[in-house]
C-alpha cells in the first residue's frame, strides 16, 4: 500500500510505493534549501522542474532537469536547490 511521507514543514511531500523489484517514491519539492540524509542508494530522477545538487564530498553543483537522474550514496547526504516546484521519482536499493 502506499504511505504518504511530509518534510520540512511541508515544502517536501512524497508517496511511498513498492515494485517488484524495489522501493520508490514519487514527489513533490517547493522552491527552497534542503539537506537530505540516506540510509540506502538512492536514484532521483527529476520528472519536471530542476533540481541543483550538491553531493557529499563534492566542491561543484550540478543541475538536473527533466528526464535527467543522479545517484546519491547510502549513509551519505546531499543538498538541494529547488528553483521551481519540483517533481521527482526516488527509487530505493
Amino acid at each position: 500500500m502506499f504511505k504518504t511521507n511530509e518534510y520540512f514543514d511541508g515544502k517536501v511531500k512524497s508517496i511511498a510505493f513498492r515494485t517488484a523489484q524495489k522501493a520508490a517514491t514519487v514527489g513533490v519539492m517547493s522552491a527552497g534549501d534542503y539537506v537530505f540524509s540516506t540510509s540506502d542508494k538512492e536514484k532521483m530522477t527529476v520528472v519536471t522542474g530542476e533540481l541543483v545538487i550538491r553531493l557529499k564530498g563534492d566542491n561543484e553543483d550540478s543541475r538536473y532537469t527533466a528526464g535527467q537522474s543522479f545517484e546519491v550514496a547510502a549513509n551519505s547526504e546531499f543538498e538541494v536547490t529547488v528553483a521551481v516546484d519540483t517533481s521527482y521519482l526516488c527509487e530505493y536499493g
